[in-house]
Formats: structure tokens, C-alpha cells, sequence
């Protein structure tokens, strides 16, 4: 009979636990989406006029309202019986929804092609998403060739929320398929995959209760879009983390007979250096919370639970399974004890040794190819309006195209100006005299505050039509003090400006803490700052890179407004996490052999598996890019491109070169014992093998 080791039993244990947890877990994480949303206010901090505006707008008759925009097309020109449905179309809509304004009649274009009409829905009716479908089902009877669209801010609001129905179960599927074809293809075993790919469901569960109870407990803003990171988060570093620990269980399986202690041991060198790398990751993104966006606010405790959650798992439950699997999971290529040592020939090796040989070239060619992708931000770097967020237009978007063209001096999209009521014919004559207004009409009023609703000439997105919201404000803001102007547009430009601040103060916080982080876990301040810079620079030359593609390949017309600020965080925190993996290493080898030799060692013993895990962040991080919505195809993007370019060229190549230039003063101010080649006898055969030292 065979008695159990502590560490088996141990395991078992972990086990049970984990059963327990995620079925108690399981229910909160199916809330997730009821404390979710995506209205674009809800982004924007408090103190935004937008926000002021709409929080004004409920407290008037009706409460908030939402803006649709009916039109009708018909090239060759409208006829008579074109014209009578467009009013019984608005008969109809005014009888069932109530709060129709506007013309009496639809309004008809200057050139004879085009008929249009406002509608504003109370929010008794629910959200637009809500009832989006009916509102177009009542106006699709129609003559053959007349176009009839749906459009106007609360048509887009309810296309993007639209956009993103089954787009979780649809990411869910296809990151565990991604995922489980790079295993299958790293491991080659037709087992050892289901270990790493449960453990990583099982984080998944436990991260979106843990972010459920954050929303309820503390009004943390969650939106379709953190929640799409938020599993390819888990997922990806979930599997970097296995990938790594999987390579030292191996490692120790061949050195040990009992798989218990085998797995304790590869935890003890393992789980340092994971622990580091989540704390670098999780700091960062609790950066995000000095950042006026709610979203990008909200973005970092999502995060930071997130790669909690996950670490938490890969060091007690994955561990747990691996040992109670025993050895047989690794079939076919099972290790033996005493069989197996870590491999320090081989291709990465090879290419340590040609980077030692020139340290300086190899250095100065990286820093080239970084710096000429680097000028890609030359290019297109605007940023995108809310009618620009989709990949594929919408009726909601080409509808603004048609208004566009055949109600130029209606081109934008209409802004609600809410002031003092005693000041309400002052506000109106003002909006009115602005040049950049088409159409100005009183709206609701209350007992202290009135409203006025005007339509900007311009197109909806445009500089003209934001400079006309900027004028705005200015002058409202010395005729009747206390008016705002919210409204989609408006909206949009405070996200630019508040997403702006955003990068001018969290950025440098973030590169502040993750150097930090680096100082204290390598005892360093010369590997950090540098580790830290060659990051920045694959950041730089990845968002450039990816600018180009943007503007030439995909065709989008400019940036999300919190790319920049989110492809930095996760390419800076999740791209040091690389190199805490190698330097980690190489300064544990460095400790007996010189920083030299140790650094070839650990790009020798290290560069498989880190190699590995970069392609499953970036494989996960790609599975935006088949969403529907450009801000995520556009973070996808970036981050898969930029994680590939940091594990191939700046921790393959960079990173030693500079390392073997700097010498032992990479790790100063530490005090270490100088050790070189020379000295310990430490060599590389003509097949770049790291030789062991002369005793």
C-alpha cells in the first residue's frame, strides 16, 4: 500500500478547496453583466460638463431623453407617396412614444432627396438598446427605393451597446481555442494541456466575482470593453505563468523521483518571479486609478483582481493538479529521474553567444529597427469619434451620412445646452448667433434650469464642431453662468481632454511604480531603469507600427482615446514581466558564474518557454482584434504586436547586448563579487553550450 507524501496530501486538499470556492464563486461571476455598462457619460468624471448636463436633463419634465434621427432617401428625388409615409411614420412614433419634437411636419432637404425628423424617448422606455428594434420595425413599411434610417445619438448608443451582444461567450471561445492550440503545439502531449486550460477557467470564475463584488461595493465602473480585457488578461498570463512553471516541474521531475517534492522545489525558484511579475502588473494598472476617465479608473481594480485572481490559482490549484496527475501527464515525452537536466545548447544558445561576441552592434541594430518603427507616429494620430467606434458601420452611422450630405447645416450631432431658466432667452440668442450652430430650439424647462437644444452645422466628430463646443461653453460661460452644453459630441471632446490629463499624469506614475518594483526585486537601480527604458521603446515602436497599420491597412480614421494609455500599461507592466523572467534567472546564475556567463545560461535555459509565453499573450491579446468595435481590435492590435516585438527582439537581443556592455555595473548599486570568464573558467563550445566551470 502506498502512503501518501505531504505534498500529495497537500495537494488533495488544494483541491477540495478550489471544487468548493469556484462552485460558491460561479453564481457571482454570472452577475458580472448586470452591474455593467456602456453609455458614454458614465465614462467621463463628474466634474465634465457632458456628465453635469445629463445628470441636469433628469431632474426636467420627462427626465433624460435620448435622440433619434429619422431620414429618407431617394436619389432620384422624392415623390408624393414618399412624402406621406414619412408622415405617418412620425404620426405613428409621436402616438406610441409621446415626446416628439421639433418640426410639425418632417423636414425636407434643399435639394428634393431627403426628409427628416427628430424623436425624443423618455427613458420610461428603457434604455435604446432596449427598444432600438422597434423603433426601426415601425418605420420599415415603405415605398420600393426609398431609404429609411434610424440614426441620431441614441441609435448609435444602442448599435455600440448592440455591438457587443454574444461578444463574451464569442471571446470566451475563441481564446480557449487559441490557447489550447498553443499548448497543444508547446507541450505536445495530448493531456498536459487540460491542466493549464482548467486552472485558467477556474481563475477566470473567480476574477469576475471578485469584480462584481468591486462594481456593487464601491461603484467601480465595469463596461463591455474591461470586461472583454479582463478574460484575455486572465487567460494570457494564466498560461504564462503555467508555461513557466511547467518548464521548472519538468526540469526538477529530472532530478527528483517523487513528483510532490519536485513541484515544491520548482515553485521555490518559480514562484518569486511570478509573485514579481503580478505585483508589477498589478500595481500598474492600480496606477489607473488616479485617472480621471472612470472607464480607464474603473479599468485598474478590474485588472489588478484579475492577475490576483490568477496568480493566486497558478501557485495553489495548478500546482495541486499537476502533482496529483503524476508524471504520466507529460506522455509521451514523460521525464525519468536522473535523466533530464536543463538544456543550456540549443538555438538560444547559439544566439546569446553571437549577441556576446558583439555586444555593441547587436545593441545599436535593435535600437534601429525600434526607431524606425518608431516613425510610424508620424502618421494618423486624431481621435476617434463615437460614429467611428464601429468596424463595420451601422444603420445608426451611415444614417449621419445621409444627413450629412443632404442637411449640411444639420450635420452634427445635436448638443443639450441646460442654464438658469431666468437666463434661457439669453442663452438661446447667443447659440443661435454662434456661426457654428445650424438649428437652435427651446426645449424642456423646471422650476430653476431650462434647456436649449441646438444642432452644430459641422459633421458630427469634426474639429469645427468641437471648436463650436468650446465656443461655446466659453461664452455661455460669461453670459449665464452655470449653463453647460452636454450631449454625444460634447462628450466626446471631454473624453479627448479628460483621456489627455489621463496620459500626462498616470503614464509617468506607472513607469514610476514598475521601476520601483524592478529596484526592490533585483536589489538594482541600473537593471531596472534600463529594463524600464527598452520597454518604453518597444512601446514606442509597437504603437507606431501599429498607427500604420491603422491608417493603411484597416482603414480607421485616428486613435482611441485611451489606446495610447492602456497599450503602454499593459505593454510596459506585461513586457517587464519577460524580463524579470531572464534577469531573475541570470542573476541567479550570475551568482556562481559571472553576469556574463549567467546571463547566457539564462537565455539559454529560459528563451523556450519565455518565447512561448509571449506568443500566448499575444495570441490572446489578438482575439480583440475579431471583436466589432475598433477600440478593441486597436488594443489587441498593439499589445499582441508589441508583446511579439519585446520577446523577440528586445528580451532576445536587446536586453543581453546591453547587459553584456554594462557588465557586473548592471547590478549597482548591489555589492557583488566580480566574477568573469576568466576568472571561473566559465566557456561556450563551438555549438554555444555554456560550459560548467573548471573546478
Amino acid at each position: 500500500m502506498r502512503i501518501p507524501s505531504a505534498p500529495r496530501t497537500g495537494a488533495w486538499l488544494l483541491l477540495g478547496l478550489w471544487i468548493v470556492a469556484v462552485a460558491a464563486l460561479f453564481p457571482f461571476a454570472g452577475e458580472l453583466e448586470s452591474v455593467m455598462s456602456d453609455k458614454e457619460t458614465d465614462y467621463l468624471p463628474a466634474s465634465a460638463q457632458s456628465t453635469m448636463a445629463e445628470e441636469l436633463s433628469a431632474t426636467l419634465p420627462g427626465g433624460t431623453e435620448s435622440t433619434f434621427l429619422v431620414v429618407y432617401q431617394r436619389p432620384a428625388g422624392l415623390t408624393e407617396t414618399d412624402r406621406a409615409t414619412a408622415v405617418e411614420h412620425y404620426a405613428r412614433l409621436r402616438a406610441e412614444y409621446g415626446s416628439v419634437l421639433g418640426p410639425g411636419l418632417p423636414l425636407a432637404s434643399a435639394d428634393g432627396q431627403a426628409l427628416m425628423f427628430p424623436i425624443f424617448v423618455a427613458t420610461t422606455h428603457g434604455e435604446p438598446a432596449d427598444y432600438i428594434a422597434r423603433l426601426r420595425a415601425a418605420v420599415t413599411e415603405r415605398p420600393a427605393g426609398l431609404t429609411v434610417e434610424v440614426s441620431g445619438p441614441g441609435a448609435l448608443d444602442a448599435d455600440f451597446e448592440s455591438a457587443f451582444d454574444g461578444v463574451d461567450e464569442q471571446l470566451l471561445a475563441v481564446t480557449v481555442l487559441v490557447v489550447t492550440v498553443i499548448l497543444l503545439l508547446t507541450y505536445r502531449s495530448p493531456l498536459l494541456w487540460l491542466i493549464p486550460l482548467l486552472s485558467v477557467a477556474a481563475a477566470n470564475v473567480a476574477a469576475m466575482a471578485a469584480v462584481y463584488w468591486l462594481a456593487r461595493g464601491f461603484g467601480l465602473t465595469v463596461n463591455d470593453q474591461s470586461a472583454a480585457v479582463l478574460t484575455i488578461l486572465v487567460f494570457g498570463v494564466g498560461t504564462d505563468y503555467a508555461l513557466l512553471i511547467v518548464a521548472r516541474y519538468r526540469e526538477e521531475l529530472g532530478r527528483t523521483a517523487e513528483p510532490g517534492h519536485a513541484m515544491l522545489t520548482a515553485l521555490r525558484h518559480t514562484a518569486p518571479a511570478i509573485a514579481a511579475s503580478a505585483a508589477t502588473v498589478s500595481l500598474g494598472l492600480l496606477c489607473l486609478l488616479a485617472a480621471d476617465m472612470n472607464s480607464a479608473a474603473g479599468m485598474g481594480p478590474v485588472g489588478a483582481a484579475g492577475i490576483v485572481c490568477t496568480l493566486l490559482v497558478m501557485v495553489t490549484l495548478f500546482p495541486a493538479l499537476l502533482v496529483l496527475c503524476g508524471r504520466w501527464i507529460f506522455w509521451p515525452r514523460i521525464p525519468r529521474p536522473d535523466t533530464a537536466t536543463p538544456s543550456t545548447g540549443g538555438v538560444w544558445a547559439r544566439i546569446g553567444v553571437r549577441i556576446a561576441g558583439r555586444p555593441a552592434l547587436s545593441a545599436l541594430a535593435a535600437v534601429a529597427v525600434l526607431a524606425g518603427l518608431s516613425l510610424g507616429l508620424l502618421g494618423e494620430t486624431g481621435t476617434l469619434s463615437r460614429a467611428d467606434q464601429f468596424v463595420t458601420a451601422p444603420e445608426s452611422v451611415t444614417g449621419l451620412g445621409t444627413i450629412a450630405e443632404h442637411f449640411p447645416e444639420r450635420a452634427g450631432t445635436p448638443l443639450t445646452i441646460i442654464g438658469p431658466r431666468d437666463a434661457a432667452t439669453a442663452v438661446y440668442e447667443a447659440v443661435g448667433a454662434d456661426p457654428g450652430i445650424g438649428d437652435v430650439e427651446y426645449g424642456r424647462a423646471g422650476e430653476t434650469i431650462a434647456e436649449v437644444t441646438a444642432v452644430p452645422s459641422d459633421p458630427a466628430g469634426s474639429a469645427a464642431e468641437s471648436a463650436t463646443i468650446e465656443r461655446l461653453r466659453a461664452d455661455l460661460a460669461t453670459i449665464a453662468p452655470g449653463t453647460v452644453v452636454g450631449g454625444p459630441s460634447a462628450a466626446g471632446l471631454d473624453t479627448a481632454e479628460a483621456s489627455a490629463r489621463d496620459r500626462r499624469v498616470v503614464i509617468p506614475l506607472i513607469l514610476l511604480v514598475v521601476t520601483a518594483v524592478l529596484a526592490v526585486l533585483l536589489r538594482a537601480l541600473v537593471a531596472p531603469i534600463g529594463l524600464v527604458l527598452t520597454v518604453v521603446a518597444s512601446f514606442a515602436a509597437a504603437l507606431g507600427a501599429s498607427v500604420l497599420c491603422f491608417q493603411h491597412v484597416f482603414g480607421f480614421h485616428g486613435l482611441s482615446s485611451e489606446l495610447v494609455l492602456m497599450a503602454l500599461l499593459f505593454l510596459v507592466a506585461l513586457g517587464v514581466d519577460y524580463n524579470i523572467f531572464l534577469v531573475t534567472r541570470a542573476r541567479e546564475e550570475a551568482a556562481r558564474i559571472g553576469t556574463k556567463a549567467g546571463m547566457l545560461r539564462g537565455l539559454a535555459v529560459t528563451g523556450g518557454v519565455i518565447t512561448s509565453a509571449g506568443v500566448v499573450l499575444a495570441a490572446t491579446f489578438a482575439v480583440l482584434t475579431t471583436l466589432p468595435v475598433v477600440a478593441l481590435v486597436q488594443l489587441g492590435f498593439t499589445v499582441a504586436f508589441g508583446v511579439l516585438l519585446d520577446t523577440l527582439l528586445v528580451r532576445t537581443v536587446l536586453v543581453p547586448a546591453l547587459t553584456f556592455l554594462a557588465g557586473e555595473r548592471v547590478w549597482w548599486p548591489g555589492h557583488r563579487r566580480v566574477l568573469d570568464t576568466a576568472a571561473t573558467g566559465v566557456d561556450t563550445d563551438q555549438s554555444g553550450r555554456v560550459t560548467t566551470p573548471s573546478r
